[in-house]
């Protein structure tokens, strides 16, 4: 969807398009194709380049990866970059799109030796699928069933050696046997200003955006440490720059263009802050369930969960505890709200 100032979405809504909607060409065009341009999360990249060379020097497919963390960090990008690493093809899907062991029979089969098989979503492959990879992994075969009744008959198929590339942004939901057949688990986590001001002013680069570094540096800040959402936080500042501005993304027009969208210097948006002020207000700064929370701001408790409670976590805003979400020192302050219930000023 594009995006413009004239009407742009603002705030949570902006942040959830961003991570939740397919890539457009414009973001494709930003996205780095070799390890030496990608930015930041150093300890993944450099497992996957040990894990590369060894096997270009055997002639080897690569082990089965899965990669975890929060949406719009990266694990696509570096899935494609493996396969343009091992000059292989990445074939691209998601667990909820394989909802039968069928589906999976015709994506593996349809594999050329050493190609990648990238699964997002993978926590949300429907179980007896996910039974089906266990041998496609570790012996690359597949015994499906065809017929049904007395005429039922087990066919053995054989498949090419390919790698499995799995993402997931809940690790916690994926089974033990299925974590187990990885040899390579690592997670992304959210990316400094330092590095993230790096993505954007070679976003800006790429696009022959004209810009400043404070620029960079504000849209950088604002930017939850997602490059996806830093990427899209661009593409609506040139066309702020180019609308309301001289056409520079500077300090000033950064700012303004942020504040159009509802993203605060924090990089918090509204639901982000509804979120804590409910917390704080109705529920003494918790212990309080997600699904309660949810009720009370009228937001899905997924979109929660996937989107907002990620990031108020990381900042330190928020804290999840066995008995429900808890807000901390910090998030009582952003609030304007004291433990006791009084007042230190409206921060929101």
């Amino acid at each position: 969807m594009p995006l413009s100032p004239e009407d742009p979405p603002t705030g949570s809504e902006f942040i959830a398009q961003s991570l939740a909607e397919p890539e457009n060409p414009a973001e494709a065009a930003l996205r780095p194709l070799r390890f030496d341009d990608f930015a930041g999360q150093d300890k993944t990249v450099e497992r996957l380049k040990v894990m590369v060379g060894a096997a270009r020097d055997r002639n080897d497919p690569l082990n089965h990866i899965l990669l975890s963390g929060p949406p719009g960090l990266g694990k696509t990008t570096l899935s494609l970059i493996l396969g343009n690493e091992m000059g292989k093809q990445v074939s691209i899907t998601s667990g909820p799109v394989i909802d039968k062991p069928a589906d999976l029979a015709g994506l593996l089969t349809n594999l050329q030796e050493g190609d990648l098989l990238f699964i997002d979503e993978i926590h949300r492959l429907p179980k007896t699928v996910e039974e089906y990879l266990y041998s496609a992994m570790e012996d690359f075969r597949i015994d499906i069933m065809i017929d049904q009744g007395p005429n039922a008959r087990s066919v053995r198929l054989n498949l090419p050696r390919f790698t499995l590339l799995g993402a997931t942004t809940r690790m916690g939901l994926l089974t033990a046997p299925l974590r187990s057949r990885f040899t390579l688990q690592s997670r992304l986590n959210y990316y400094d200003h330092a590095t993230l001001q790096g993505i954007v002013e070679r976003s800006c680069d790429l696009l022959e955006v004209n810009y400043q570094k404070d620029g960079a540096a504000e849209i950088a800040r604002r930017a939850r440490g997602t490059p996806r959402i830093a990427n899209n936080l661009v593409n609506f500042c040139r066309d702020y720059a180019q609308q309301r501005a001289e056409g520079v993304i500077t300090k000033d027009t950064a700012a303004a263009a942020l504040e159009l969208l509802e993203i605060d210097q924090h990089g918090l948006d509204e639901m982000d802050k509804q979120v804590m002020r409910v917390i704080a207000a109705n529920y003494r700064g918790g212990p309080v369930g997600l699904g309660t929370v949810a009720v009370a701001v009228g937001e899905e408790a997924h979109t929660l969960e996937e989107v907002h409670e990620p990031f108020l976590i990381q900042e330190g805003y928020l804290q999840r505890t066995a008995q429900g979400r808890v807000l901390t020192e910090k998030g009582w302050q952003l609030t304007g709200l004291q433990p006791g219930g009084g007042q230190q000023g409206d921060l929101l």
